[in-house]
């Protein structure tokens, strides 16, 4: 019998919990539960018990879960036990900014290319890495063999700049443009937009 997959729901609460052990194990703590997870991040014990029965048993009753031991194995369900090269498109602010983002690498990550179409941006510096010109991007994937991402274009832009990651081998895109991109099923996007939050946490003002 095939094993039911793991809703998209939970896969996206794994890396909460991942970031709070960190935390918890900077506060020189050894030992965590359920409920203290529960605590910390607003959730029920019963929820986060449940999301990681999907994977598997991780702690004991009475004793609660090893930090360094849970630690290990959602880096390990969530593939981030090795480092994946990955390229930005968009050498804008917020391309920029990104590209000197350093929490990348420490959870998984390497920023090993950027790119953008301008030609007054080709060519210049943005921190240890220069603008490539998107026109060597399919070459650029298909010989890193990159898959992952970031998409950092005007919305005008992001579609046809998506349809050319695809294209070229890109399985998952991080997409800071604010609209949303049509991909086959087997390319997975996440969707970042700053103004659809804020306009959801105005409702409650």
């Amino acid at each position: 019998m095939a094993q039911a997959p793991v809703p998209e729901i939970v896969v996206g609460r794994l890396p909460i919990y991942l970031r709070m052990l960190e935390f918890l194990k900077k506060e020189g703590k050894p030992i965590t539960s359920s409920q203290e997870l529960a605590e910390r991040l607003g959730l029920s014990s019963a929820q986060i018990r449940k999301d990681l029965s999907y994977f598997g048993e991780f702690g004991k009753q009475g004793t609660g879960y090893n930090i360094d031991y849970l630690q290990r194995q959602l880096r390990q369900i969530l593939h981030v036990d090795r480092v994946w090269d990955m390229l930005l498109v968009g050498a804008g602010d917020l391309g920029r900014a990104l590209a000197h983002y350093q929490g990348f690498v420490p959870q998984g990550f390497r920023l090993v290319a950027i790119f953008d179409n301008a030609p007054k941006k080709i060519g210049t510096p943005v921190g240890n890495l220069v603008v490539l010109d998107i026109a060597e991007l399919p070459r650029f994937v298909r010989e890193k063999k990159i898959r992952v991402a970031i998409l950092a274009v005007p919305a005008e832009s992001a579609s046809s700049v998506a349809a050319m990651l695809v294209e070229s081998g890109i399985q998952a895109i991080l997409n800071y443009a604010p609209i949303t991109l049509n991909v086959p099923s087997y390319v997975k996007v996440y969707h970042i937009d700053p103004v659809v939050g804020l306009q959801s946490m105005a409702y409650y003002l």
